[in-house]
């Protein structure tokens, strides 16, 4: 999909709309994403303006992906951690569009988040998929490594337990001096 236009998303009222119908598709599909089936469109934009307005504050970066003037996929890169922890960043709620997948829209919001994270001075990135259906192969093509299991973490949207399989993946700063240690 050459297409597609990668961009930071902004709050406003016709964003959470899109994002909302992007959240109730993906649940519906079944992607574990935190909500359970049916999702009402009404919490799912409440999600996303709560989600938005961390943003403002600079608490998390919200990427969409358009083809034209469709919202294709999303991706949120959570930002606010202890200070203890101000060297990494989380991946959460990567989302494609039904229609849309397999055509690289992942792909792109994933390298989109890293070069921000990197923009940012994380150094690390962390997340995690469900077991079952997740997004495993993609994250591990792009240079993730798995960490473990959680046996039962999660209800699967339409129900029954899912696992989750926890990544991570040094970026930036730390992929320089892993690269100069090595010499």
């Amino acid at each position: 999909m050459t297409s597609t236009e990668i961009n930071i998303l902004r709050q406003d009222a016709e964003t959470e709309k899109l994002l909302a119908a992007l959240l109730v598709e993906t649940v519906a599909a079944g992607g574990s994403v935190s909500f359970m089936h049916p999702l009402a469109q009404d919490a799912a934009e409440a999600f996303w303006r709560k989600s938005l307005a961390a943003a403002t504050l600079g608490e998390r970066v919200v990427l969409g992906a358009w083809d034209g003037d469709v919202l294709a996929g999303t991706v949120t890169l959570l930002l606010d951690f202890p200070p203890n922890q101000p060297h990494r960043a989380e991946i959460a709620k990567l989302m494609t569009r039904v229609d849309r997948r397999g055509q690289g829209v992942a792909t792109r919001l994933m390298r989109a988040a890293e070069d921000i994270a990197v923009e940012r001075g994380r150094t690390l990135l962390v997340l995690d998929t469900a077991s079952e259906e997740g997004a495993s192969g993609l994250y591990e093509k792009l240079g993730f490594t798995l960490t473990g299991e959680i046996p039962d973490f999660a209800l699967k949207p339409h129900g029954g337990l899912t696992g989750t399989l926890i990544y991570w993946k040094r970026t930036g700063a730390s992929l320089q001096s892993a690269d100069s240690g090595k010499a």
